[in-house]
């Protein structure tokens, strides 16, 4: 029977870091990514299923699909598209069951998901990604900010401002056709946007596209040698990016061949971003009066640009959703639901980022029962332990509680080793 005054509901991001959220009222009970139970990295989910996710949640709660209140599907892409027709799901079944469903575009969930876990009653947000959806996904609300753009838009960066239960957009940056990432045999990809950029130079350097994070540790390795300007220029309030360093890249050398050069670049896309944001948060501020900020989306990951923020943007509070990238958005479809439901913001703060089940001593000792040519060795004292071994120069893996949900492995799912 539905539970009015603590909801199940159930959120997806169906993405290419596709993830699943319960929330039982407003506490995450659980959520996961697919690509931890699958074991492909960056794992995408269709609306339509199959989710490995979805029966994990489900099945660590012990309710069955009949027992949702609500489903909320976030999408990046087309909601329209056959593949994310999650009424297709053979799992969720959610026609048989009767249960409610609600879609929502791929920012707007982003947004949700930054704010309804800041704790704050009041924010302004920023989003800033590769893509996210087409204008013709938008809300009423969004759709009304575009000026003119055509219907083949995509987001790419959003403003918005959010209180109570309500998120109210206040800018859209698009990209038309969907192009922020356009790749040429051989040569450095254009770009259309900010994530683009950074992928475009993750794709040059190391033939990976998705290795944004290894360009923003290969920049402090060098001084920037392009401006800003010859990445994008601010023209009214809008980004008009460029070629012009794109067409200095016509090889396909990768890292570490042409190293002194792929520095610089690195370097300068790293810059780049950084006026780029401080950008965006001044014009935020133009926008609404807060003093508090909550900021997600891919292009968040990004920690380097996100010290810059916190010390430079003028921001008295800023939250960054840890699970910034595509993951995040299954929390922020899972909150919009529970506040449609019930109205209510009960303004509850992400503690920690492990939101996976938990595992009991039992659970772990049959898995090492299972296990092949493993020898066990029981400690009494495992951060000593860990401490010796890696001391002795051994490399760790390290097991504790819950996974994270997003890519940061802080001591739930670890490879740690003596930097020296």
């Amino acid at each position: 029977m539905p539970s009015p005054e603590k909801p199940w509901v159930l959120g997806i991001s169906a993405s290419h870091n596709g993830s699943v959220c319960l929330l039982h009222g407003d506490e995450i009970v659980v959520a996961i990514q697919e690509e931890r139970l699958s074991r492909w990295k960056r794992h995408r989910l269709y609306g339509r299923g199959p989710s490995l996710a979805a029966k994990y949640c489900l099945d660590y709660a012990g309710i069955d699909p009949a027992e949702l209140d609500l489903v909320v599907l976030c999408v990046q892409g087309r909601l329209t598209d056959e593949a994310h027709d999650i009424r297709l799901d053979p799992f969720l079944n959610l026609r048989a069951h009767d249960v409610p469903l609600l879609t929502m575009p791929h920012h707007y969930g982003h947004a949700f998901s930054a704010f309804a876990t800041s704790g704050y009653d009041e924010a302004a947000i920023l989003i800033i990604d590769g893509a996210g959806s087409p204008a013709s996904d938008f809300t009423p609300a969004e759709q009304q900010l575009l000026n003119g753009s055509s219907g083949d838009a995509w987001e790419t960066i959003s403003l918005y401002y959010a209180a109570g239960t309500s998120i109210v957009p206040l800018e859209k940056h698009v990209i038309d056709r969907g192009a922020w990432f356009v790749t040429y045999d051989g040569e450095m990809p254009s770009f259309g946007s900010l994530g683009g950029m950074f992928s475009a130079a993750a794709e040059q350097i190391f033939g990976e596209s998705t290795e944004a994070g290894k360009v923003m540790g290969l920049a402090p390795y060098a001084e920037p040698t392009f401006p800003a300007s010859d990445f994008f220029d601010i023209e009214r309030g809008c980004f008009h990016f460029k070629d012009t360093v794109p067409l200095r890249f016509r090889h396909d050398r990768r890292w570490p061949n042409a190293a002194r050069e792929y520095e610089a670049l690195a370097a300068s896309v790293q810059a780049a971003l950084e006026v780029a944001l401080l950008y965006l948060v001044q014009r935020l501020r133009e926008l609404c009066r807060s003093d508090n900020l909550c900021y997600a989306g891919g292009v968040a990951l990004n920690s380097i640009a996100n010290e810059r923020l916190i010390r430079e943007s003028g921001y008295k509070h800023v939250y960054i959703m840890p699970a910034a990238e595509d993951s995040g958005p299954a929390v922020g479809a899972a909150y919009y639901g529970l506040w449609q439901l019930t109205g209510h913001n009960s303004r509850r703060r992400l503690a920690h980022d492990a939101l996976g089940r938990a595992y009991s001593s039992a659970d772990i000792s049959a898995a090492l029962k299972n296990g092949h040519a493993v020898n066990v060795v029981r400690s009494t004292d495992v951060v000593s332990d860990g401490v010796e071994l890696l001391c002795d120069g051994k490399i760790i893996g390290w097991f504790d509680g819950g996974a994270e949900l997003g890519p940061r492995a802080l001591g739930q799912r670890s490879i740690l080793c003596d930097p020296r």
